[in-house]
């Protein structure tokens, strides 16, 4: 059995333009006080990281990582949430994902989409010179907008679109092969990937990449209404990463999952700091450790009500609490009886006259 590694903290939602927030160096250093031992980077922030440069220079690599090793953090992985959603995008959000992409190729969506193949290949290139694993990132969405079938969804219209979206994503899987890493996609609402089943259609359509995995975020499930602990059961082989985040669902008479186009804080599904929310995370950390994931367990905050920075310090300590050591031994060893073959075979009167 296998002790999974944490607590770690996903950097995204906390870089800005003042110290410590503005370097990868004041950032680490931050983590560290707060309790983190690991930091998941966001490829798109520059204030963070370059990612083109990573991919090409080994003396780039080796400069972030001992960065991170002076601040006392590893690098868990890489993200590129953003760069991922323009692999597939529906021209319904061309203008408000335009943003997502570099400025050169904004208000193109050939350009754009072709910007973020080579992104996502430049980060293949720069996960292995940093001698990681896995690899965060969204599908994109095509057939999202289509998401209610009413009126009817044209037969034929949910398949073409996940025929494409596997055809995008192979050759970028193809390439994180070569690189050895696993592409982690985060199954999320607005992508086209946001529960089970539409993850299993684009695998197959992948001819079961073995680089198709899954980032598990339980608080997208919950938002769901899904069975976020059966889904470990069901999906644990190819769950590879891990977003520790909460959420809660207060439905009510005038609204439920869809949320009324209110804001967070107005909705029935809400994203809470680690603890304020509904999920059983003591429940996703045993049946992660009954199958033995060794990835890292990585706080993603996102909060309607409290401060980012208190949800960080009081992030770390709750997910050492809910790592599980495991046990090198059974409970009951101290009774066996320290039977051979033959004591067992004499046990089941096989073999006697």
């Amino acid at each position: 059995m296998k002790t999974l590694k944490g607590p770690a903290i996903f950097l995204a939602q906390f870089a800005a333009d003042a110290a410590p927030f503005d370097s990868l160096a004041g950032i680490a250093r931050w983590a560290r006080a707060c309790g983190f031992e690991g930091v998941q980077i966001p490829s798109w922030d520059a204030r963070l990281f370059d990612l083109k440069r990573a991919a090409e220079s080994q003396t780039y690599c080796d400069e972030v990582k001992g960065i991170l090793q002076d601040a006392g953090v590893a690098l868990t992985e890489l993200s590129t949430h953003l760069q991922g959603q323009l692999v597939a995008t529906h021209p319904a959000y061309d203008a408000v994902f335009d943003g997502f992409a570099a400025p050169e190729v904004r208000g193109n969506p050939a350009a754009r989409q072709d910007w973020a193949v080579q992104q996502l290949r430049h980060a293949a290139a720069a996960s292995r010179r940093l001698g990681l694993a896995a690899h965060a990132t969204f599908s994109g969405g095509l057939a999202w907008p289509f998401l209610y079938p009413f009126p009817q969804r044209p037969a034929g219209l949910v398949e073409t679109a996940f025929d494409e979206l596997a055809a995008r994503w192979t050759p970028i899987l193809d390439a994180f092969d070569e690189a050895g890493v696993d592409v982690c996609y985060e199954i999320h609402p607005s992508e086209d990937l946001h529960d089970g089943v539409t993850f299993e259609m684009f695998l197959e359509r992948t001819g079961n990449h073995p680089r198709c995995n899954i980032l598990y975020d339980p608080s997208h499930f919950l938002l769901q209404q899904l069975d976020y602990l059966g889904f470990i059961d069901v999906y644990h082989q190819r769950i590879r990463m891990f977003h520790v985040k909460d959420a809660e669902f207060n439905p009510s008479p005038r609204q439920g999952v869809y949320g009324g186009f209110q804001p967070w804080l107005k909705r029935a599904g809400r994203f809470r700091s680690l603890g304020d929310g509904q999920v059983d995370f003591a429940g996703i950390f045993s049946k992660l450790a009954e199958y033995d994931f060794d990835g890292w367990a990585v706080l993603e905050w996102e909060c309607c009500l409290k401060d980012s920075e208190t949800g960080a310090r009081e992030g770390a300590p709750f997910i050492r609490d809910h790592i599980i050591k495991v046990t090198a031994r059974a409970f009951d060893d101290f009774a066996g009886a320290g039977t051979d073959l033959a004591a067992n075979r004499r046990l089941l009167g096989i073999g006697q006259g």
